[in-house]
């Protein structure tokens, strides 16, 4: 009884250190990278939308239509679609250090030069051009960054923590809307210098932060965990060996191959799923501030609000949603259930659009729902893939799923001169939401 008695305390004991170490390892882990990650993604993403602000000034002064600069902001994605895959491998295979530096300083500059459009030193091409040249090339060298960086939490990640690391980084899309938007506001109505005017100042100030940037991440970030010098000796072994567990069990069931990705059945559905729900998405965050200025009753400043509101929540819905998944270990319904209340949100939102009030409400719910799917659809490739499989998944699924960023604010944009109001783009992308809801209840989930 005795020595039952000493071996219980002993593998008690044992069990506590394994804790501690486990616990550090995590919590180590997290702080060293995600506040670095959120940062740059914060820069990506005001980047990618401070024409939305730059553009009421540009307008005037370059001669541009609407339709010119709504399809500037198309080409992005264009430019974005053609790079995502080979960028998500490049991580995995090479150094994501070196290829996270080496797009930030390009979307850097290139996004710095979009304030020099225009210019007389540039007659070679129209203004126009150089608009959807500039566009095309920020598409282009921002790619790869969103996937790769999906790729690379894996590396640092156990597949139970990826989803709360995951929260933490997702919620920067909405926050760079809340933090962005006054930001490259003040910027346009209060910096004016060398006879530049404010909208080129909107995009060189807001371009230098990534080359800066860029440069310091050859030196802070790590490839893989054997090469964390910041790590102490117990906390590297724990780590790698939780993550080669995880590994083999892919590598034994022949998933970590380029094509294991395409006859991964999954990643078909994966791709159709955030299609639809960014096709849906990209036509709702573009039209979203013209819908909040009809609504009657309201001062200037209550209709900006009304905008900006949905994204406070959505940071909410994001985390929230995120940690329940982290801890419960589900997936399916975490992705299926907020792509669903979207849907049923939106079309209350048509039904009560002669009232005010309630209009408000369902956007605030909205905004909980309309994102918080980010973090929990994005930890299933690597669900079920491993190596250089899970890279291609996650590229191939983000570059395909991206082009609904075309698709959603063009047909959104086309019923709404078709038929004069909202009503029709809001079924439209209504019945989107519904069936990438609906196919997300076929997802599959095998924990890693």
């Amino acid at each position: 009884m005795a020595d039952r008695a000493t071996k219980t305390d002993a593998f008690t004991a044992e069990d506590r250190i394994v804790e501690e170490i486990a616990l550090r390892t995590r919590r180590r882990v997290m702080w060293r990278f995600l506040p670095f990650l959120i940062f740059a993604y914060l820069l990506a993403y005001l980047d990618r939308a401070n024409l939305g602000v730059a553009k009421l000034q540009m307008q005037g002064e370059l001669g541009f239509t609407d339709q010119i600069v709504g399809f500037g902001a198309g080409v992005f994605f264009l430019g974005y679609f053609l790079l995502e895959i080979p960028g998500s491998l490049i991580v995995e295979r090479w150094s994501a250090r070196k290829w996270f530096a080496r797009i930030m300083i390009v979307w850097g500059l290139v996004a710095s030069f979009t304030g020099l459009i225009g210019m007389p030193w540039f007659s070679g091409l129209s203004s126009r051009q150089q608009f959807y040249l500039a566009r095309f090339l920020l598409g282009a060298a921002e790619a790869g960054f969103f996937p790769g960086v999906i790729v690379y939490l894996s590396h640092w990640f156990r597949f139970e923590d990826r989803t709360r690391a995951k929260a933490w980084f997702m919620m920067t899309q909405p926050l760079a809307i809340v933090v962005g938007t006054p930001l490259s506001r003040w910027i346009l109505e209060n910096v004016q210098g060398y006879g530049l005017p404010g909208w080129r100042w909107v995009f060189i100030f807001e371009g230098l932060p990534p080359i800066i940037l860029g440069a310091v991440a050859l030196f802070y970030l790590t490839d893989r965990v054997h090469q964390a010098r910041w790590l102490r000796p117990d906390e590297k072994q724990w780590l790698m060996a939780e993550l080669a567990g995880e590994e083999r069990v892919k590598v034994a069931a022949g998933r970590i191959r380029i094509l294991d990705a395409f006859r991964q059945p999954q990643t078909a559905l994966l791709v159709a799923i955030l299609f639809l729900v960014i096709t849906s998405n990209q036509a709702l965050l573009f039209f979203l501030p013209s819908m909040t200025d009809n609504l009657k009753g309201l001062s200037v400043a209550a209709r900006t609000a009304a905008a900006a509101v949905p994204y406070f929540f959505s940071i909410a819905g994001i985390l929230l949603n995120g940690f329940w998944s982290s801890r419960s270990g589900e997936r399916r319904w975490h992705t299926a259930g907020p792509i669903l209340a979207t849907s049923v949100v939106l079309a209350c939102l048509i039904l009560a659009s002669s009232n005010v009030a309630l209009m408000i409400t369902l956007l605030c719910i909205l905004g909980l729902t309309f994102q918080a799917w980010l973090p929990v659809f994005w930890t299933l490739p690597t669900a079920f893939l491993a190596q250089s499989a899970a890279a291609t998944a996650i590229g191939t699924i983000n570059s395909f799923g991206n082009l609904g960023g075309f698709v959603g604010p063009y047909i959104f944009g086309y019923l709404r001169t078709v038929t004069g109001h909202y009503e029709s783009g809001l079924w439209f992308i209504t019945a989107c939401m519904l069936l990438s809801g609906l196919l997300a209840t076929r997802i599959r989930v095998e924990k890693g």
